[in-house]
């Protein structure tokens, strides 16, 4: 989409006369506030109102003014943004909507848009323009170069649309333009089940009551694992309903989920009644659909995946030079392709939508399925040799469960599914979220 440009007088005037409103200042909301407030704009916030004078303090420093709730901001704002938490967002549009400044613009950016655009229709005044945003990526990753949704919903005035896109300018993001129905379907196939796949495997490892990476070279050691385990920590270090309101409330994401558990399920059938050609058959034809026009240049190589290990007897030491990792099932990682197989998803497709957790989640896929050797041996040692057996027990287990509770759009069971995950790995999150900072940015560079 062109988009006119704007003089920089006409920016200079918007900074001048143009507040911009936040409500919810969790991570997402405070990464905003900053971001904004410190290329010149004018910036208000809010969040729960018992918060007010711990924020006030917390926050005196900063660049935007915290205020006391949504319809302080929402009376002063010309454009607010709701961050607030998907499952939250009806009830906290309709405590705030009516107090919406005249011909202001309104939008949020949850991680499903059909809650959200369903909620402004409801309770905002008709003279309100709805524009809404989605920046796909976590509140620890710089978004310059990361892709930022703009879904102009309702506008009047073509000035609405150009001041949204000017004020989104300043996060260095790549703006891509979609409806909410397609913001949604897109999300669904990119982020549900790679956030499912990362969820069981923690849960897995917190119910067998083991940290991986302390199995010294036996198991859980070398590159692809060491993507797992960062992975799987840096969400688990989060909080739960940033992966909560996509899953639950994005009906698209249901069925990915559903069927990424039934993968895991049926794969695992085969591999213990030992019907090894059905297998093999069904992971080569899943191969074919998702990588069988693949260009021959993987996303992601080993050397940059063996950096970045929680493991204090990795291979880099002169001890251990030249070990090789035990041969896993990685039947997590067979299992996402076998489920974009089953629905028909090109992952390729979305790449332009692409969350930083989905692209790395695609690239370890592909260095599994495309490197020489890697698949055939991970094939046999699903079908034949028994170290990871228990482990892919209770991965089924895990999957099926979350499965079951996404489905049935329990928040609080969720959540304590969650967080009694968490709390088993806990102790190893500042470590851990140190290293896998480090090993997704050099992932990010590299894979531009």
């Amino acid at each position: 989409m062109e988009v006119p440009t704007v003089s920089q007088t006409q920016i200079d005037d918007w900074k001048i006369d143009m507040k911009i409103g936040i409500i919810g200042l969790g991570d997402m909301g405070l990464l905003y506030a900053r971001k904004f407030s410190e290329h010149g704009w004018k910036v208000i916030c809010c969040d729960q109102e018992k918060f007010y004078t711990e924020n006030k303090k917390l926050y005196i420093d900063e660049d935007f003014e915290v205020v006391l709730n949504g319809h302080h901001v929402s009376r002063q704002s010309d454009y607010i943004i709701y961050s607030v938490e998907a499952a939250n967002v009806s009830k906290i549009v309709a405590e705030y909507g009516p107090s919406t400044k005249v011909n202001a613009i309104v939008g949020g950016q949850t991680s499903c848009k059909d809650p959200e655009i369903k909620a402004f229709e409801k309770y905002l005044p008709k003279d309100v323009d709805i524009i809404s945003v989605h920046s796909l990526h976590g509140p620890k990753i710089n978004p310059e170069g990361q892709p930022l949704v703009i879904i102009d919903h309702r506008s009047s005035r073509p000035s609405s649309f150009l001041f949204v896109n000017t004020l989104m300018s300043c996060l260095k993001s790549k703006i891509v333009y979609l409806s909410y129905e397609e913001h949604d379907k897109i999300t669904a196939d990119t982020q549900a089940v790679t956030h499912a796949a990362f969820l069981s495997m923690g849960t897995t490892w917190a119910k067998l009551k083991y940290y991986p990476w302390t199995l010294g070279l036996d198991k859980w050691y070398g590159g692809l694992e060491n993507v797992k385990v960062n992975i799987s920590l840096r969400i688990y270090s989060n909080k739960w309903h940033v992966y909560a309101g996509l899953a639950i409330t994005n009906p698209a994401a249901h069925k990915q989920i559903l069927q990424y558990a039934t993968s895991v399920t049926e794969l695992f059938s085969l591999i213990l009644g030992g019907h090894s050609e059905e297998f093999r058959d069904r992971i080569m034809k899943a191969k074919e659909f998702v990588f069988g026009d693949h260009n021959g240049k993987l996303l992601l190589d080993s050397s940059l995946l063996d950096k970045y290990s929680l493991n204090k007897a990795d291979h880099t030491s002169e001890e251990n030079a030249g070990k090789k990792p035990l041969p896993n099932s990685h039947l997590s990682m067979l299992a996402i392709v076998d489920s974009w197989y089953q629905l028909k998803i090109n992952p390729y497709d979305h790449m332009i939508c692409s969350t930083p957790l989905f692209r790395i989640f695609l690239g370890i896929s592909e260095y599994l399925f495309l490197t020489d050797g890697l698949l055939e041996e991970t094939l046999d040692a699903a079908l034949y040799d028994n170290s990871f057996r228990k482990d892919d027990l209770e991965f089924v287990v895990s999957a099926r469960s979350w499965s079951s509770i996404i489905t049935s759009g329990n928040f609080e069971l969720y959540q304590e599914k969650f967080e009694e995950t968490q709390e088993f790995f806990r102790p190893m999150f500042p470590e851990a979220t140190a290293i896998g900072n480090d090993m997704i940015k050099t992932i990010l560079s590299h894979s531009k």
